[in-house]
């Protein structure tokens, strides 16, 4: 069983999100600022968070912020369709994705279901028994242990992250658009946009590239998406 919170100051959404998820099998955390949610995380052992952006005493800006300095445990923002300054700020500060209000709770299932398996696989719980190292220039990735290290240092990265670089680096010079990229990371049809992933793909060169203005690795390719170049 999963355990999986859900924060916003609208007890309405956290008492529908509740029932959804519980149907799934989850097992449910409420919290309605971002102080409560950190007071959930450092009690309980949380598999994925629903975060709301806008709430009184801790907004969830903050709360992912303090949440990032911790945990790469999934973080799925709660947003209005207004907010999509937020949304790039949330991406930016570690958010793995996110939903506007009102949403449909078919999307909000599909989206839990992708985050946590990909951060299961990762580290919370078996990995694969067959090792599958991939190696470009300075950086390795062992599927195995699920460990990213460039020129021997290990690299930290989120589920999503750990995730696209797979794909890029399983295939070596193929160009993915970003909807492409989207569709086979979230692993379902691809509801996020391009900035989505430009963010992740930004985060990864902040990691992996020693000029990140100027990647050797991870390469744009106008009007098509991103490839990883030897």
């Amino acid at each position: 069983m999963y355990n999986v919170l859900v924060c916003d100051d609208e007890k309405d959404i956290v008492a529908a999100l509740k029932i959804y998820l519980t149907a799934e099998g989850y097992q449910v955390y409420e919290a309605f600022n971002g102080k409560e949610a950190l007071e959930v995380l450092s009690k309980e052992e949380i598999h994925l968070v629903l975060m709301d952006i806008m709430m009184p005493v801790m907004d969830g800006i903050t709360a992912m912020v303090k949440l990032r300095e911790k945990s790469n445990v999934p973080v799925i923002m709660l947003t209005a369709k207004s907010e999509d300054t937020d949304k790039v700020l949330g991406l930016n500060i570690g958010a793995d994705d996110y939903v506007t209000k009102p949403f449909n709770p078919v999307e909000v299932q599909a989206r839990v279901k992708s985050q946590l398996r990909r951060y299961m696989q990762l580290g919370g719980g078996t990995v694969s028994k067959e090792s599958e190292l991939f190696s470009v220039g300075g950086i390795e990735l062992d599927d195995r242990t699920k460990e990213v290290t460039l020129d021997g240092e290990k690299v930290s990265l989120t589920p999503t992250e750990y995730d696209i670089l797979k794909l890029l680096m399983e295939n070596i010079g193929k160009v993915y658009s970003p909807s492409q990229i989207y569709g086979a990371v979230w692993n379902d049809s691809p509801f996020g946009t391009e900035n989505t992933v430009a963010v992740h793909i930004r985060h990864l060169r902040e990691k992996l590239e020693y000029n990140p203005a100027e990647p050797r690795y991870i390469k744009s390719v106008w009007g098509r998406g991103y490839k990883l170049e030897k």
